[in-house]
């Protein structure tokens, strides 16, 4: 496994982070320990997850089970670099959601208590809370730092703007501020080069990304039994692109790597990139791409993908005039 630092700070992740989403409504406890402590063991220390993740089980579910499996042995708590979210929906609650100072200090105390930590390593705001004054998320940020509850301030989700906002609120206050930044990014899904990437660098936020393999799309998978199990979207998603993923996948068996591998190497080449998260429902999965950053693409092969998936211009210039 290789490591990068998280943005400016002196911490260092793994290049693969292990997404938990899955854990509890799509993958059984069993499943999830197993698939924690194999990533583990092969030098996966990242483990994100968010307080709303539990789908049908309810919100908490996959802290819950992650706190279960951290319980079973302390010294893996020594071992990972624990990131969660705050944000989304937790009850019925008009004021449990959201970024008030409020909901994120009873946000922050309910993690911890399911996770069963004394403190998250790296605490992302899930999206951005257009109600909530920068000014009144720092100053609840502030306060768990400085109660030893959090670690590190992270954005989720957020346009590049939000992210400028944010680090110059910080830089005067004299803090960090925000060291990372969770988006959406894939070969097919590139809007996050015209702003948020360009934002991202210029104020050293590390970037790590969900749903690197678009949703499954690019993980090579074309089949009536498969495509019966994706949603009637994604199928429709998948027949619009059928020549540009036929090309992806001819070449990657050029390369003799499957789909879903080349497209995480393509991610960790991209200026910026410090982490993609990868969300196993299990072992064999998670082994399937473990070999990832030790992929070495070409400027050949570089040239390729480029070609079958074309970005959307020299960010971030790519629409102004």
């Amino acid at each position: 496994m290789k490591y990068r630092q998280l943005g400016g700070s002196a911490l260092k992740v793994s290049e693969l982070c292990l997404g938990t989403m899955n854990f509890g409504p799509q993958t059984s406890e069993p499943e999830s320990f197993a698939i924690l402590s194999a990533a583990l063991e092969a030098g996966i220390n990242f483990v994100d997850t968010a307080n709303q993740y539990g789908g049908h089980l309810g919100v908490g579910t996959t802290e819950t089970l992650l706190g279960q499996w951290l319980a079973q042995d302390r010294s893996r708590r020594e071992r990972i670099v624990l990131a969660t979210k705050v944000h989304e929906p937790m009850s019925d609650d008009v004021n449990d959601r959201g970024l008030s100072a409020r909901h994120i200090q009873m946000a922050c105390e309910a993690s911890l208590k399911r996770l069963k930590v004394d403190h998250i390593d790296l605490y992302q705001m899930h999206h951005i809370d257009r109600t909530a004054p920068i000014e009144e998320i720092w100053q609840a940020m502030d306060r768990l730092i400085a109660q030893g509850k959090i670690t590190y301030v992270g954005s989720s989700n957020f346009p590049g703007w939000a992210i400028a906002q944010a680090n110059e609120k910080a830089i005067a206050r004299q803090r960090l501020g925000l060291v990372s930044e969770q988006s959406l990014y894939n070969l097919i899904e590139r809007r996050l080069e015209l702003e948020v990437l360009p934002a991202c660098r210029a104020y050293g936020l590390g970037v790590i990304i969900w749903s690197p393999l678009a949703g499954g799309l690019l993980a090579g998978v074309s089949t009536d039994r498969e495509g019966r199990r994706r949603s009637d979207g994604a199928v429709a998603a998948a027949r619009a692109r059928a020549g540009q993923l036929a090309r992806f996948v001819a070449l990657c068996d050029d390369l003799g790597q499957p789909p879903s591998a080349i497209a995480l190497a393509w991610l960790l080449r991209q200026p910026g990139v410090t982490a993609t998260i990868i969300g196993p429902r299990s072992r064999d999965q998670l082994t399937s791409v473990l070999q990832v950053p030790e992929i070495v693409l070409d400027d050949q092969a570089l040239a390729t993908i480029e070609d079958i998936f074309p970005g959307v211009g020299p960010a971030p210039e790519a629409y102004a005039w």
